[in-house]
This record gives structure tokens, sequence and C-alpha cells, in this order.
């Protein structure tokens, strides 16, 4: 049966789930459908036959259940940045009620819900002296970003990945089950998750390590764009010798015209350098000296701050927009990378994208980690992330631009990219089998087999069954 186009479910099934779950049950057609299917990235809509509010572990127990019983495939949503692909006559399970976190100072641990984010967690730790590895959006979702493999841009250089610190998590597997799983009890699922991402099932908690951090000495240097590229060699030159303590990224930003951005930065090329320092405030000044001299700022606020400012570094969007990406793995950033950088996506190009960013891997990142996971990418020394910004379904507009600036620095990628760096262009299984060695893919596959044959969990950048 479909509802405006959409594939529904069975009335007196619909009755029989509604009745099963403490959240909303809706289909399509009803008045909430619209807001409970919604993602982060307006570039995506969801469709499912039916969505699924869940409050509980108990709630996505029957919906995991429901949908193996009917075989439908599942869709999971928390806080919408990780939505690449449409879920389209599936049951939807959005996590976004189970937000609880729960701080064991003594422990230095923090066990968040499916849909916390990462600003709330930041928050909640630092009451008691501590951080976590967090991304550089505050409202991206902490158990996405960590099985993805989780590269702080403020405590990745110093402690590595996110995934690394990841002691033990919860999972709804497709049978229904829910499982607790740590390095000693199921080590092949745990191993799994942590980097497979929602490929075996719906993670409703995380427990994770948090850090004695309090402060740091960090912000961002905007640049003219006349000056790009005396910015790139000021860049380079601290990337390259810097210590891991220091984590900086680099931005071409094409920002539009619109009150939300900084005059001085509306509807201008500029340059946007992100610093984050652990050590001292003395010493992080001496480390940006070269770029603060390189040439003048529109904006510098790099100095010392809080560790729950940490969104401010790279002042990532907050509200949902139509987003576009492409991205790349580059073994290294020298000077003729730069050059090809900047013919490419520099003051004189003409290209869709929003954003070039660089950002700076190395460090503890690539060190292998106490508790091995599927996060194996671990000697390129940069990232490449290009962005578009649009409206919805122009996904075909932006491409060739997109692919063509990354095109610009094939010299210098691995042919391979990081989990979380995987795109709604990276939906096909090559592009998926790129983020991971071909070991660590086959032995991904064996244990899919293991947990879901029949690809209930197939609404992601999708790891397939063996055979």
């Amino acid at each position: 049966m479909t509802v405006l186009g959409v594939r529904t479910v069975d009335p007196a099934d619909l009755a029989w789930l509604t009745a099963q779950v403490y959240g909303p049950v809706l289909v399509p057609g009803d008045d909430r459908y619209a807001e409970e299917t919604a993602t982060w990235n307006l570039a995506l809509t969801h469709r499912p036959a039916v969505a699924v509010g869940a409050t509980c572990v108990l709630d996505v127990q029957t919906a995991v259940r429901f949908a193996r019983a009917r075989n439908l495939p599942v869709a999971v949503v928390s806080t919408g940045h990780g939505s690449f692909v449409a879920a389209d006559g599936a049951v939807l399970i959005n996590l976004r009620r189970m937000d609880c976190v729960t701080i064991d100072a003594q422990r230095r641990t923090a066990t968040v819900g499916a849909a916390v984010e990462m600003q709330s967690l930041v928050d909640a730790a630092a009451e008691e002296g501590l951080a976590p590895l967090a991304s550089s959006s505050p409202n991206v979702g902490v158990v996405g970003f960590t099985l993805g493999g989780g590269i702080s841009p403020t405590l990745g250089r110093s402690h590595g990945y996110a995934a690394d610190h990841v002691l033990a998590a919860e999972i709804v597997t497709p049978d229904g089950e829910v499982r607790y799983v740590d390095d000693r009890t199921e080590p092949e699922l745990f191993w799994a998750i942590r980097g497979g991402k929602g490929n075996f099932g719906v993670v409703t908690s995380l427990t994770v390590a948090l850090f004695a951090v309090t402060r740091l000495f960090g912000g961002g240097l905007f640049f003219a764009g006349e000056h790009a590229a005396a910015v790139l060699a000021a860049y380079r030159a601290l990337a390259t010798d810097a210590p891991e303590q220091l984590t900086v990224s680099v931005a071409l930003l094409r920002l539009p015209a619109k009150p939300c951005v900084p005059q001085v930065l509306r509807g201008r090329f500029s340059v946007h350098v992100r610093v984050a320092y652990l050590g001292s405030a003395e010493r992080g000044r001496a480390l940006v000296a070269g770029l603060r001299e390189a040439a003048p700022t529109l904006i510098d606020t790099v100095a010392e701050m809080p560790y729950t400012m940490m969104a401010d570094i790279h002042a990532d969007p907050v509200e949902p927009l139509a987003s576009y990406e492409v991205s790349a793995e580059l073994a290294d950033f020298p000077d003729e990378a730069a050059v090809a950088l900047l013919s490419a996506a520099g003051p004189d190009a003409e290209i869709p994208a929003l954003m070039v960013e660089i950002r700076h891997l190395g460090g503890a990142l690539a060190r292998e980690p106490r508790a091995p996971s599927a996060v194996e990418h671990r000697t390129a020394g940069f990232q490449l992330l290009v962005v578009a910004v649009g409206e919805p379904a122009m996904a075909h507009v932006f491409r060739p631009g997109l692919e063509a600036i990354s095109a610009a620095l094939a010299a210098w990628t691995t042919g391979k990219t990081q989990i979380n760096f995987l795109t709604g262009y990276d939906v096909t299984a090559a592009a998926v089998a790129k983020a991971y060695p071909d070991d660590t893919y086959r032995r991904l596959r064996r244990i899919k087999t293991a947990y879901d044959p029949r690809n209930m969990f197939r609404i992601n950048h999708n790891i397939a069954p063996s055979g």
C-alpha cells in the first residue's frame, strides 16, 4: 500500500506497533511525519513507511523486531548529520529522545545516549574538569562521530581517534536483542562497530574515556583572499613541524552575504586558519606568530579559552542546510599541492564550493590503539573536504565542480578516505571500501554476515554481507 507515493504498512500492523512503543509512531500523511523524519542535512528527505520516535531501548527493540518480521530495512536518525541514503520504504527509528549523559569523574568516563550532541557532552564533562575528544561541530552526535573514527580538531593529534577510547557499547542487533559489548564480551562485534558504524544494529549508548583538559589556546585567523598564497605557506610551515599538542587546519571560504556571516567576510573570498593548542598561551602565541606575520588579519580570535568553547574554533554552521561534499585523504600537503589547490580553488577560480578545507592529521592519529578497531587508515598527513551548500536535490549540479577540486590534488591523495568523511556521493560498495584496508573490509563483511545476513541495516554507507 502507498500513501502520497510512499510505501506504508498494514493498518493492523501499525496499530500493533503503536500500542507496543512509548514514543510516537507516524506514517506518511500524519501531521508530525515530516518533523520526525527530518535530518540536519536538508539535501536528503526521508520517506519511510513508518517512523518510530524511540524513547528507550525497549522501543528500539520493538521497532527492529517489527521490521525484521516484515522484511523491511531499518534506518536510524539521531542528530541527522550522518544521513546520506534515503530511508524510503523503511522503518526509520528516530533516537533524538535518547539523550542522557552520565559522567563518572573518578573513572574519567562518560556514558552517552544515542542522540547526545557533542556540546552537551563537553559541558557535562567540564563540570568535573574533564573533556571528550570533541568534533568541530557542537551539534554532531557523539555516537556517530565516535563510531566513524572521530577525528577531534582539539585532542586528536595528542590522543588519537575518538574510536580508540570507546570502552563499551550497548547495541540492539538485527535480531532485536540488546547486547553489551566491549573488548572481552563479543569482541568481534565491538571491533566492527568502531569503524563499521551503523551496519550492525542500533547503538543505543556508548561509554567513552575522558581527559583532564579544561582549557586550550585556540581560535581562528581570517585573512583576505588575496593573501591566500602567503597564508598557505605559513600554514604549511607550522603544520610540518607542529607538536602533537597543536592542531591547525585551513579553509578557503566563499561565504554568502548574509546577516549570519561577520560583515567583514560577507560575499568575499577569505582564508580561515583554525588553531587548537593544549600547551601554554605563551608557547601558543610563539607557534602562531608566523601565521600572524604572513598577512594582515580580518579577524583574529586565537587566545586562551575554556574547552567548552571549542566549537568557536571552526565556527561550523549549526542550523540545518543542504550540504554536498567531496573528500580525499592526502598523504602530504607540500608546496606543489598548495599551488595546485590555489589554481583550482583560489580567488580567481569559478567554483561552487562554499569551503575547501585541509585538516591536519598525524601525531597520535598515526599510532595503533590499545584496543584494535576497524579504524585503520592512520598514515595520512591531511584530509581534504570540499563543501557546497544549496537547495535539496542538487547533488548532480554540484558534483562535477566539487570533484574537479579534489582531482587537482590527485597526485597527493592516498586513494583512501576517512570513514567519517564518506559523503552522499560515496554510497556504492566500491566507494565505501575505500575507507578500509582490504583485510579489514573482508572481516567487516564476515561479521555483517554473522549479525545481519539479510542486510536489514543498509540505509547507510553499507557494508554488505559476504556471499
